[in-house]
This record gives C-alpha cells, structure tokens and sequence, in this order.
C-alpha cells in the first residue's frame, strides 16, 4: 500500500497556550484513532503548548482537507467534554483551533529526522511552573 508522508501543522486559536501533559496525552489518543478510522497511521505527535506537529502517513484515496477536518473536530469536541474548566477561559469565540493549517510532504529528508525534530518539540509547562509564572506576575 502506498502512503504519503506529510507534516501536520495545527495552531490554538489565537496561539493561545492551551495543553497541559493530561491534555496533550489525550490529543494524542484521539487523533491516533481518527488517523487509524481513516485508514492512516499517526507516527509522530508533538509539538509547544499553543500548536501541535503531526507525522502522518496518509493513503492517497485520503483528502487531507477531511483528514484535518476530522482531526480538529473530534479532538476539539473531546477536550471541550473532558477538559472544559481548563480551555473556557481560553477560547475567545468559542473557538478551540485556528481556521488553518500547515500542511508540508516529505521529500528527501529522512523520517527519522522529521521524527526527531517532532519529539523535541517543548511539553507544555506544567501546572506548578504555570501557577509560579502568575505569581510573578502579580508580584511586579
């Protein structure tokens, strides 16, 4: 079977810094399963707290328009469910992801280099850093 590989770019509406670790596990999860419905295969997911990269091999017979559209959709619906007290304050709109996307195939760099550049995307910071970073604030 033929795949094609391609880097997924999605950003928080207005780049806002939305995941925390428990958050982004679940993302993951989600999209995993979404990619695996639409006969792909998720290979690498990371990414900053305000956007998320995604290594996918995608079936040609896959319109990447509707793979998109199924990825934010289904992850948006599951964290607006599951993590509503963490995201409310952070949607202007009521909007969860930006309208676009990036969307780059692979060509002669290798896999394991775009996999290496995804893993070492930086984790969301955690909730004690995020909590220290407000109290500093507060304090100037």
């Amino acid at each position: 079977m033929y795949k094609n590989h391609l880097d997924l770019v999605f950003s928080m509406k207005y780049r806002r810094n939305v995941f925390t670790a428990e958050m982004l596990e679940c993302v993951k999860g989600v999209m995993d399963e979404t990619c695996k419905q639409m006969d792909c295969e998720l290979l690498e997911f990371g990414g900053k707290d305000d956007h998320k990269h995604l290594m996918v091999a995608v079936h040609p017979k896959v319109a990447v328009s509707n793979l998109v559209s199924k990825l934010k959709g289904k992850s948006s619906y599951v964290l607006r469910r599951d993590f509503w007290e963490n995201v409310r304050h952070k949607l202007w709109g009521n909007h969860f992801w930006s309208p676009s996307y990036c969307v780059v195939s692979y060509g002669g760099t290798s896999l394991d280099v775009l996999k290496a550049y995804i893993e070492q995307q930086q984790a969301p910071p955690s909730e004690k850093s995020v909590k220290q970073s407000l109290a500093l604030r507060k304090v100037k």
